[in-house]
């Protein structure tokens, strides 16, 4: 399949930063038309056989053909276990993207189709092309959250998260950091805010009296949607935003990291959302050697994280244990736990685990051995 990204861009701080936007699919290719007519599980069969299916009648037609793609997949992954669940997650992801639909000036050329803003908003330089289904039900979820808002209750106020932008739907972490804050004595002059993301960690930093954050994120919408946010709020002078990668080329030392780093190890080549959910096997190593560089000899860095990835078996090794026992750059001063919530009961999939899930807060310092080091 033939995709054609262009270039969008939006301007925050003087800096053109470039907008992720669903790839839309500008070139000819041959696809195999789908309506209501015709029987759901021939279209699934396509769709297996590498085919594009395009969806010509009604937007409840394509809900129907993923519902129809579930079902064939449910038949071949038994889902009754963690690892099972991802391997789900991925057929149906690569299955269900080669369902699309098009997209004409800005509105979905099927009938009973929802309006949905971003096609404005991410797609002012077109007008005819295809989406994915799946993406087009992405942006139709986003565009709800966005325009209601998700109330987070350790501030007390809402959120609007820009397209392409991890915001929190649990909060067992954010009240477990806010507790922790609420007892801290240390200095609140600056803040660095690793993968910002919706901005709830660094709003949390300033209602407990921080005077100055600098917020980073390698997603550019996280940077596009939250310097939105911050004018909304009236904040945008306390908060700096970088664009980049871990700290984005901030030098100055500071004597507070906070890092909400993603809790599962990546299976596969993780883009776009999916870096806020799995990293990497050089993430923590990176993230390490760099904030040594940018802490002050008596600051912390504070680390939220989880034991999901040792209690469902993905990755028997902690990243911030590993570093402890073999960095010989940071102590551990504080560590908290706190279980997490029961599953919504909307929930279809096995979530056993959460029994034993636990929230972590991590509190570092430099080690001894280094401050002298780099003191002498």
């Amino acid at each position: 399949m033939t995709r054609n990204k262009p270039a969008l861009t939006v301007s925050v701080s003087g800096r053109e930063i470039p907008v992720n936007r669903p790839e839309p699919i500008v070139s000819d290719i041959d696809v195999v038309p789908y309506d209501r007519s015709m029987n759901p599980g021939n279209a699934v069969d396509a769709l297996v056989e590498g085919h594009v299916v395009l969806v010509v009648d009604v937007y409840s037609s394509g809900l129907t053909l993923l519902q129809e793609l579930k079902s064939y997949l449910t038949n071949i992954h038994s889902n009754r276990t963690f690892i099972e669940q991802r391997n789900f997650r991925s057929d149906f992801h690569e299955l269900s993207n080669r369902i699309v639909v098009e997209v004409s000036n800005n509105t979905l050329a099927v009938k009973k189709a929802p309006a949905i803003g971003w096609l404005n908003v991410l797609y002012p330089d077109m007008s005819e092309f295809l989406l994915p289904f799946p993406q087009v039900q992405g942006l139709n979820s986003s565009w709800q959250w966005y325009k209601k808002g998700v109330y987070v209750p350790v501030l007390n106020q809402k959120i609007n998260p820009y397209f392409g932008t991890y915001f929190p739907t649990r909060f067992e972490h954010l009240e477990l950091f806010d507790d922790w804050l609420s007892r801290y004595q240390g200095e609140r002059k600056s803040a660095i805010d690793i993968g910002v993301g919706s901005g709830v960690l660094s709003l949390q930093m300033l209602k407990h009296g921080f005077e100055s954050i600098c917020g980073t994120d390698s997603n550019p919408n996280a940077i596009v949607g939250l310097n939105e946010e911050l004018k909304r709020k009236g904040v945008c002078s306390k908060i700096e935003l970088r664009y980049g990668d871990l700290f984005a080329g901030h030098s100055t030392k500071t004597e507070f990291l906070v890092f909400n780093p993603p809790w599962l190890p990546a299976s596969h080549y993780a883009d776009g959302i999916d870096k806020a959910i799995y990293y990497d096997e050089e993430l923590f190593p990176r993230f390490f050697s760099e904030a040594l560089k940018r802490l002050d000899d008596g600051g912390r860095v504070v680390i939220l994280f989880s034991n999901l990835a040792q209690i469902t078996e993905v990755n028997k090794t902690h990243p911030i244990e590993t570093e402890l026992a073999k960095g010989g750059r940071f102590e551990k001063e504080t560590f908290i736990q706190r279980s997490v919530g029961k599953a919504s009961k909307k929930t279809r999939r096995n979530q056993t685990w959460r029994n034993s899930e636990k929230v972590e807060l991590w509190v570092l310092k430099k080690s001894d051995n280094i401050k002298n080091t780099s003191a002498s």
